[in-house]
């Protein structure tokens, strides 16, 4: 396996993992501090819709088009032409954002009324209007973390993954200390929150700035046109709907728990944020160094290293994935329990979340591998595949949540996503094979099948060895920790027992 793609992906995965678990600190202080209620739906949604775009404008659409272009004129241009790039692109971007987010503070009702119309319609119109308040603090966001975004993509190119991997944690840590300390301070303490992502967005900017210097591509103002702002608008545009399915998809959960009972969207929320843990570590991590690497490779005719870089993306996402799903399924109950079941967070929310957690859980595997599978058509220049994929996925998911959220409410929807990740991702494989780019190697399937009999034993001694629920309630919260860790730390080691017994190996 190639040495610098498992050292990037393990320096990311470290980072990340650091800032993963910063970011469940945060959510165990939002449920204790301000549980799951129809105050925390109406910040949920005024926090996910800059999070939305920012997977549009930041490290989702806009970095996936741009480090291609970027990769390409390191390369072959000469280091005055890539900061001319960089300087036009930044430009646009800044001016692009900044028109944005005034207009999105100045009309955010309107914003709400869009994405949970069940607010407006509700008996009293008191999420509608705190949610329209906290979005005017929460938009900002979107500028700070699309040009953090821009300059992690910059910092990429150039074999710095720590600094922009590391970065998410200043946000979790601007949160927190919200929660404790600055609502004591205002009349409505839920808006501690907003003012949290707000001056956690300007934190993640700064940080970063000093790295760019060091490498001397620190953006700087620039009028005029460029063509390679041209090729980024034409690799962009698609690449914004097929690389941001899934978080469409959970706006459009939204919309829908905005009519459910009030908790709906927190509960959602909650299940969301342990998806994202493995989905993270495992599908972003993935993504980020593979696009990277498979631009270059691309670039240098080097077919060899290109289709390695995929098999080697794909294996280490089922080795890694496989057991993260089951644990997340298995163990939703007693993860939920322990990170989130404190005072204002009650067992009745407790319960609804692992529902959902199961739900989202289950189809895991098909987030990391879209994660995984989309970024290889777009270091060849292909924008219009995934974009065929991501259509009929969403439109799928808009169908599934309305028929599943009538019979199974908040569940449904998760159910829902998961299912239509499950689409995309076939779709983008049977594109990939009918394109003759890709086709799965022996060693994957034998990675699969020993992948797959690992879990089946490790998920047996889950289900004879995992503690009783009733004495996770009865637990304080560091023997619920000492409970699951003990849970989980053994499960991986059956699990790499297992691979080893099987005699799992990687290709070289």
């Amino acid at each position: 396996m190639d040495k610098s793609f498992l050292k990037y992906s393990g320096i990311i995965i470290a980072m990340t993992f650091l800032s993963r678990v910063l970011g469940l600190v945060r959510d165990y202080f939002i449920a204790r501090y301000f549980g799951a209620s129809g105050l925390t739906d109406a910040f949920w949604v005024a926090f996910r819709i800059p999070n939305f775009l920012r997977r549009l404008f930041g490290e989702g659409a806009f970095s996936q088009a741009f480090i291609p272009i970027l990769a390409d004129a390191k390369d072959n241009n000469t280091q005055i032409e890539v900061q001319n790039i960089i300087n036009h692109i930044a430009t646009k971007l800044l001016f692009v954002l900044i028109v944005i987010t005034l207009i999105t503070v100045i009309i955010s009702p309107i914003i709400i009324f869009m994405f949970a119309w069940g607010f407006y319609f509700s008996p009293d119109l008191v999420q509608f209007n705190l949610a329209s308040d906290m979005l005017r603090i929460t938009f900002p966001y979107l500028l700070f973390i699309s040009l953090t975004a821009f300059s992690g993509a910059i910092l990429n190119i150039y074999n710095h993954f720590a600094v922009p991997a590391f970065t998410p944690v200043l946000l979790n840590i601007s949160m927190i200390l919200s929660s404790i300390y600055l609502s004591k301070h205002l009349n409505t303490p839920i808006m501690a929150l907003a003012w949290g992502v707000f001056f956690g967005g300007i934190a993640q900017l700064l940080f970063q700035i000093p790295f760019l210097i060091k490498i001397k591509k620190l953006p700087k103002l620039a009028l005029g046109n460029h063509k390679a702002v041209e090729t980024l608008k034409k690799h962009m545009l698609p690449a914004l709907f097929s690389v941001s399915v899934s978080q469409i998809n959970l706006l459009v959960d939204t919309m829908i728990a905005s009519f459910l009972v009030s908790g709906s969207i927190s509960w959602l929320y909650y299940s969301d944020r342990l998806l994202e843990l493995p989905l993270a570590l495992i599908g972003i991590t993935l993504a980020t160094v593979s696009l990277a690497k498979l631009s270059q490779y691309f670039i240098n005719k080097n077919h060899e290293k290109f289709l390695q870089t995929i098999d080697n993306a794909l294996t280490i996402g089922l080795l890694l994935g496989l057991p993260a799903c089951v644990g997340l399924i298995l163990l939703a109950k007693p993860l939920i329990i322990t990170l989130f079941q404190y005072d204002q967070f009650d067992a009745f929310a407790a319960l609804q979340s692992s529902l959902s957690l199961m739900a989202y859980g289950s189809g895991l595997m098909a987030f990391i591998f879209v994660k995984v599978l989309a970024p290889i058509f777009l270091s060849i220049g292909d924008t219009k595949t995934p974009v065929k994929a991501g259509i009929i996925a969403m439109i799928s998911n808009v169908f599934l949540n309305i028929i599943l959220g009538f019979y199974f409410a908040h569940v449904g929807l998760a159910i829902a996503t998961s299912i239509s990740a499950l689409i995309n991702a076939s779709l983008l494989y049977f594109y990939l094979n009918k394109l003759s780019i890709f086709n799965i190697s022996k060693n994957l399937y034998q990675t699969f099948f020993k992948a797959l009999v690992s879990s089946f034993i490790m998920a047996v001694f889950i289900l004879i060895f995992k503690s009783e629920t009733e004495l996770y309630l009865r637990a304080s919260i560091n023997s619920r920790i000492i409970l699951l860790g003990t849970t989980i730390v053994l499960s991986s080691i059956i699990y790499i027992s297992s691979l080893k017994l099987l005699n799992i190996g990687v290709q070289k």
